[in-house]
């Protein structure tokens, strides 16, 4: 895979962006987005004149409304020195055309992304991703900051770090974590809770799997709260269980899962959310928190994986299955469950996955040989 490149498109005028700014912008109303850009950016009447090459009269006047612009060249050069797409000022745009065909495109893109990712092909759903953000990027730096446009934006940079995180090995999924933050940054300023509890989970989790794991257990915490529907408290808080768990945070951690099982018949089965995903966040962070026999016993009643678990969560969970096995001192079993995870992870190209059966291997020379060779052989691809 090749070297991702940052890409424009963060220096959005996002004072445009407010519900107040939206409103006025519908109305079309050339005295009425005069003045709010002088409320927003709080320059004078002569500055604002100085911007467009007007004199400070004209601009007085077009501001009260004594005089009028109907002239389609003015039109789009105010437009152009504001910032703004020209069809915020009635002037049709070759670029708003294909808005209907642009939004169209990147909805089928973000749920087929979505669907190669949930089936193992993270890899493919990246070489989707990129491009569509790419282009909403520079759609967006050209002024065109509408709702719709920055709404898939930030969805888009959102699964583009999600998808990044499976494919790349841990010393770089801090490149996911940034992509996943960078949607939340623009997520957090649409006046979306939905969105923005989305944006905060999946970077919440990008940042636990980059070890960070103060903000991660800040972040997921965040989105437990902002959470308005039982499926998105769900989602929020098995991974709040699994970065407390990882963190070492024993309370915490007790407080999420306890909170998962409780949901679990409340809130429908999803990729991220099951009994079978719940149960592996409980071993894993039994086992992070010193309850090793715990974990063991917990061991014995897994539950058979939904018809939503990814296959991702299946060789996670076998990986896990392993390290409680191995502390149970069963190592044949052990070994069958690791080797059963090499396999998968290296299917589906899931390098990280691969570097923690080398940790967890270490009892196991022939199993750490097996994941060390194929994670080379990963590593090898992507720095092609």
């Amino acid at each position: 895979m090749a070297e991702l490149r940052p890409v424009p498109g963060d220096g959005i005028r996002w004072h445009w962006t407010t519900p107040h700014a939206q409103e006025i912008l519908r109305r079309r109303n050339v005295a009425e987005i005069l003045l709010l850009y002088r409320d927003l950016y709080q320059v004078p009447q002569q500055e604002l004149a100085d911007l467009l090459g007007y004199s400070r009269t004209y601009i007085s006047r077009l501001e009260t409304g004594s005089r009028t612009v109907t002239d389609i060249g003015t039109l789009r050069h105010i437009a152009t020195c504001l910032g703004l797409p020209p069809h915020s000022l009635g002037v049709a745009d070759d670029a708003d055309g294909d808005q209907p065909l642009v939004i169209q495109l990147a909805e089928s893109v973000l749920a087929l992304a979505e669907i190669a990712r949930q089936a193992g092909q993270a890899t493919t759903a990246v070489g989707e991703l990129w491009p569509l953000v790419a282009r909403l990027e520079a759609r967006v730096t050209d002024g065109h900051t509408d709702m719709d446009i920055l709404r898939l934006l930030a969805r888009a940079r959102v699964s583009l770090g999600v998808a990044l995180g499976h494919v790349l090995p841990e010393e770089r999924l801090s490149t996911a974590a940034r992509w996943t933050g960078k949607g939340l940054s623009l997520a957090r300023r649409l006046d979306d809770p939905s969105l923005h509890a989305h944006a905060l989970r999946h970077h919440g989790n990008e940042l636990r799997k980059a070890k960070l794991l103060g903000s991660a257990v800040h972040r997921l915490g965040q989105a437990r709260d902002l959470a308005r529907t039982p499926l998105e408290r769900a989602e929020a808080v098995v991974l709040l269980a699994r970065a407390a768990g990882t963190a070492g945070h024993r309370g915490l951690f007790d407080e999420a899962t306890e909170q998962a099982r409780q949901l679990l018949d409340q809130a429908p089965s999803t990729a991220l959310f099951s009994a079978f995903t719940v149960h592996e966040v409980r071993l894993r962070g039994l086992m992070a928190t010193e309850r090793v026999e715990e974990a063991v016993e917990l061991l014995d009643r897994a539950p058979r994986p939904a018809l939503t678990t990814s296959s991702q969560w299946q060789i996670i969970a076998a990986i896990t299955a392993g390290e409680v096995l191995l502390r149970r001192g069963d190592q044949g079993a052990a070994t069958e469950h690791l080797q059963s995870a090499i396999e998968g992870a290296t299917a589906h190209r899931l390098p990280h996955q691969l570097q923690r059966i080398v940790r967890a291997g270490r009892e196991l020379p022939a199993v750490q040989e097996q994941a060390g060779a194929a994670l080379d052989l990963i590593k090898a691809q992507i720095a092609a």
